[in-house]
């Protein structure tokens, strides 16, 4: 490949003897590793290698607000599915050889750099991280801009992988090892101040005078040669087995237990890598990093991660569901009935985005009382350095408060988001429609029929839900429900405001309770049956936790309010008889409300009690629901583990079997962004697929038999199970048996 037929790269020799080496993949907005990249990197580094006219080099991005995103992960996974099917046509020793050898290339491409005899200088705007970081790391001088957008970091954790291009070795020997592992763990994006700090840059300047500061530097002298290839180069946080390495080794080593319960692959080989090694020269522990990068990539846990959380969620973000013949609808003008907690949160993040926001309440102390609580937090988030002052008062300057219906006038798109009743919210959509026209109206309910709702607006084919969750600032995932009218210009104009406010959504059919609360209200029925069993709640918080849930059912239902999952309870039960509610959940949320009257975090006493003066601790009185009492050492943890799971994966198989949810790729994103199904399974339906539909039958028929009717498998997917199915597609290898 000659240096001037490149197709990723610009490479130009200023006079003086610096390469200019420019990143601009064309027809992408961002650059990304990919084999053809990897292929013309390599060549231009020999090229600078073996010139003698070039002095250095200087690596930038010819993108605008970005460096780049790393590696495309859609390639490890193309490596990934390469190597199974390698295993079967040359035997698994072969097969690990070659996989071994494909997922060492930009290792070995960074170590070229970093030792090719020739100072190269990363100049970072923007976006930096995963494999573009792992590259900086390896160039011998790097400068970031201090633009607002630029970020530096290793993410790779958030998709079950880690840092395999020499990113753990190089961050361990920048940093004191406890902040490595930090930042190796979190995968966190950091800012440039941040990373000048802790050593992982060198300089920060203005965006206009990067690639001039990278000039400068080579020009004054920047070494060829790495800090850890030099004779006297000491770690920061000195040896491994050393005072206080031993003072490092045993906390990371709980801590590590303590977050992950030992669920995450990925995380495991991140302490083994850096722990070993940081006992070896470099090359040596690069080829340990890359030994545990190639077998983490082969888990389970990295392919289903990998699969859901970036190439299913890449997708989704795209626009995968939205109709391809509607045009783009343009949001610049929101309606928003209620300006209670979900109202304001709408509303924050709308106005964020630069959406003018008119927010209603039902008087005019209501809606500036709303208002007002926006700009509190802002507020807040300006004190804390999460918001700089300039975008705190331009947000709060687009959010208008009103009683007044009228002021709805010229918005392109209005969402309801008051009590939930159907009384009231039929109510506030007639007055809605009776005002805006053919504009797109939304429901921000959380369990109520979209298409019971839609008889109250004059133009249904205009009416759809838009399920944010709670706290609508935090929370990533939006559930779009279509009713039965539902047309494609209400669908398209939803998933068009949920991707301009940086969330990302599902689309689901029209149901009680959809998609996500249904699954949710399966697992926290798990922890109150429980409860009932006699299990201890401790253990039952616990064991949730253990199963890789970021939070214990008992302690999410205090957050949902134990109030509000009492009315759905009753209102189910009033509506379609006692078959439709667990009657032993039904005695106890009875209890807990209307004769404790304990209504969650909501009022300071639930399953815990919120002293205010101290952290929630559990409620002592729990005890007096246990129909029998139990032994806890008796109690077999890892049954606990499996009904938490199981019972969230059946209910997200039925959705899907009864069309509610109708793209495993939804599903699946939709239960970790919604409401943090264990991450490390992919999503439900991946994990049943791993385990296979067979299996997953079998247990749920033991589980059935043990703990009651809940556990019944539907006879579409016991036939789905018979006929070796599965929710995604098989790869081409994978042949049905």
């Amino acid at each position: 490949m000659d240096i001037n037929t490149l197709r990723e790269f610009k490479v130009t020799v200023e006079p003086d003897g610096i390469a200019l080496i420019l990143w601009d993949m064309p027809g992408r907005s961002m650059n990304v590793f990919t084999e053809n990249v990897i292929r013309e990197l390599s060549v231009i580094v020999e090229h600078v290698a073996g010139n003698s006219a070039i002095k250095g080099a200087i690596i930038a991005s010819g993108k605008p607000d970005s460096f780049s995103g790393g590696a495309d992960l859609t390639m490890l996974e193309g490596i990934a599915l390469r190597y199974a099917a390698a295993v079967k046509t040359k035997g698994e020793e072969n097969a690990i050889r070659e996989f071994y050898d494909e997922t060492r290339h930009l290792t070995l491409l960074f170590r070229r750099i970093e030792t090719c005899g020739k100072p190269f200088v990363a100049a970072i705007n923007g976006i930096c991280v995963g494999g573009a970081f792992e590259m900086s790391l390896a160039c011998h001088r790097r400068i970031v801009s201090s633009h607002p957008k630029t970020r530096v970091g290793l993410p790779e954790i958030k998709v079950g992988i880690f840092p395999g291009g020499g990113g753990t070795q190089r961050v361990a020997r920048l940093m004191p090892t406890d902040h490595a592992l930090q930042l190796l763990f979190r995968g966190d994006q950091i800012k440039p101040d941040f990373a000048l700090k802790f050593g992982l840059v060198h300089e920060v300047v203005r965006s206009e005078d990067l690639l001039d500061a990278a000039r400068a530097a080579l020009r004054k002298g920047v070494s060829p040669i790495a800090p850890w290839d030099e004779e006297r180069f000491k770690l920061p946080s000195n040896k491994v087995f050393s005072p206080q390495g031993m003072m490092i080794w045993p906390a990371a080593n709980a801590i590590y237990r303590r977050e992950t319960y030992d669920n995450y692959p990925a995380a495991k080989a991140i302490l083994q890598s850096v722990h070993e090694g940081l006992q070896l020269p470099m090359d040596q522990a690069l080829t340990v990093e890359s030994r545990y990068f190639a077998h983490v990539l082969r888990t389970p846990e990295a392919r289903a991660m990998i699969r859901t959380l970036f190439v299913s969620m890449q997708e989704i973000n795209k626009g995968a569901r939205r109709p391809k013949d509607v045009p783009p609808a343009e949001i610049k003008r929101l309606g928003i009935i209620g300006a209670g907690f979900m109202g304001q949160g709408i509303a924050s993040v709308a106005a964020r985005a630069g959406i003018d926001v008119v927010m209603i309440d039902r008087d005019e102390d209501s809606a500036k009382k709303g208002r007002t609580a926006i700009e509190t937090k802002l507020a807040e988030s300006v004190g804390k350095g999460r918001v700089p002052p300039d975008k705190a008062f331009e947000t709060i300057s687009r959010i208008k408060a009103t009683a007044d219906y009228h002021a709805l006038a010229g918005c392109d798109l209005v969402i309801e988001a008051v009590f939930e009743d159907p009384k009231v919210k039929a109510e506030t959509l007639g007055r809605v429609a009776a005002l805006v026209g053919d504009t797109v109206i939304a429901s921000n309910t959380s369990t109520l029929p979209i298409s019971g709702l839609a008889k109250a607006v004059s133009h249904p084919t205009n009416f759809i839900g838009i399920h944010f969750f709670s706290p609508v600032e935090k929370m990533m995932l939006v559930e779009i429900i279509m009713g039965k009218e539902t047309g494609d210009r209400a669908l398209a104009t939803a998933l068009d405001f949920v991707r301009k406010i940086g969330k990302t959504p599902i689309v689901v059919n029209d149901a009680r309770g959809f998609y996500a609360n249904r699954c949710v209200g399966a697992y926290i029925r798990e922890g109150q049956l429980m409860l009932q069993e006699g299990v201890p709640a401790a253990l039952i918080e616990n064991a949730a936790r253990m199963a890789g849930m970021p939070v214990g059912p008992l302690a999410l239902n205090d957050e949902v309010g134990l109030d509000l999952a009492w009315r759905i309870v009753k209102g189910t039960r009033d509506q379609l008889g006692d078959a439709a509610v667990d009657l032993h959940q039904f005695a106890l949320l009875q209890a807990l409300v209307e004769r404790e009257g304990r209504l969650g975090r909501k009022n300071g006493k639930g399953f815990y009690d919120y002293p205010a003066d101290g952290p929630k601790r559990l409620w002592p009185g729990l005890t007096q629901f246990a129909q029998t009492a139990r032994d806890p050492d008796a109690i077999d943890v890892a049954t606990l583990k499996q009904r938490f799971l199981i019972a969230q994966a059946l209910e997200a198989a039925r959705t899907y079997l009864e069309g509610i949810v109708t793209d495993p790729r939804e599903a699946d994103v939709g239960a970790i962004l919604g409401f943090g199904f264990a991450p490390f399974t992919g999503g439900p339906l991946s994990m049943i697929d791993g385990m296979g539909l067979g299996h997953f039958v079998a247990l749920c028929d033991q589980l059935k038999a043990a703990y009651g009717e809940r556990f019944d498998v539907p006879a579409s997917l016991r036939d789905k199970a018979s006929r070796n199915e599965t929710f995604y597609p098989r790869a081409p290898h994978q042949a049905a048996a």
